[in-house]
């Protein structure tokens, strides 16, 4: 859908899911793409794109990291984790909270001087938890709510700089982190209800909204949480 030959992109959790969908349409579409993440069980990234094993509650990983890429257009902060019903416990919440939402502020920071440099974009991953409670996973969904007020506030900070900051929120989709949801028939019966497109998304269908969101077709858009999850909000 477009072109990015020429251009640099770091994507954190890009070694699975909806991380790994953006990296490769990304390196589909021209770009070198760095995508850091822990290893999957599928080997991680394609050929097209580099990896890098990455904690992101490790700052001096981080910096290190964004130091080794010489020029940076676009950074997607993919990076998550979910526990459900263990975010009760103290250190599983802080622990999610951690990587969801200060893992994110770690890269931005760390990528801000360099995307200061080429006029770049962040785009952050919300969720459909960032605007609905989720009673199995508060850690989660505070941390995706965060997300959405960091994005707006970078968006504002670092306008003067050049940097988009944007984020997605998306929906029900077909990723290792769902899969719990996905093999639970009631429950899922009842997310697919609500859902007017009536079925999971799948991960390609997120990278395209991320895509837009680094291109110069969104040159005027930033501060925006862009919901992809087939009118579940809307419904």
């Amino acid at each position: 859908m477009f072109d990015f030959s020429g251009k640099s992109v770091l994507v954190t959790g890009g070694s699975s899911g909806i991380g790994l969908a953006i990296a490769s349409a990304f390196a589909r579409s021209g770009a070198q793409v760095m995508a850091a993440g822990l290893a999957s069980e599928n080997g991680g990234p394609p050929p097209p794109a580099r990896f890098s094993e990455l904690d992101v509650t490790d700052g001096d990983a981080v910096s290190h990291l964004v130091s080794q890429i010489p020029a940076l257009d676009f950074v997607v902060n993919a990076a998550g984790i979910i526990s459900r019903d263990k975010e009760f416990e103290i250190d599983t919440f802080t622990r999610v909270i951690d990587v969801n939402l200060t893992g994110a502020m770690r890269v931005s920071m760390a990528a801000h001087a360099k995307l200061a440099q080429s006029g770049g974009a962040i785009v952050n991953i919300a969720s459909m938890l960032t605007y609905f409670g989720g009673p199995r996973v508060p850690a989660y969904s505070a941390s995706k709510g965060g997300i959405a007020q960091l994005t707006r506030s970078l968006a504002v900070a670092w306008a003067n700089d050049g940097i988009r900051v944007n984020a997605i929120a998306p929906g029900w989709i077909a990723t290792p982190l769902t899969k719990a949801l996905r093999e639970d028939a009631e429950r899922s019966d009842q997310l697919l209800l609500r859902t007017p497109f009536r079925r999971w998304g799948n991960p390609d269908e997120v990278a395209g909204p991320v895509l837009f969101l680094c291109s110069e077709a969104s040159s005027f858009i930033t501060g925006a949480i862009l919901p992809v999850d087939g009118g579940y909000s809307a419904a």
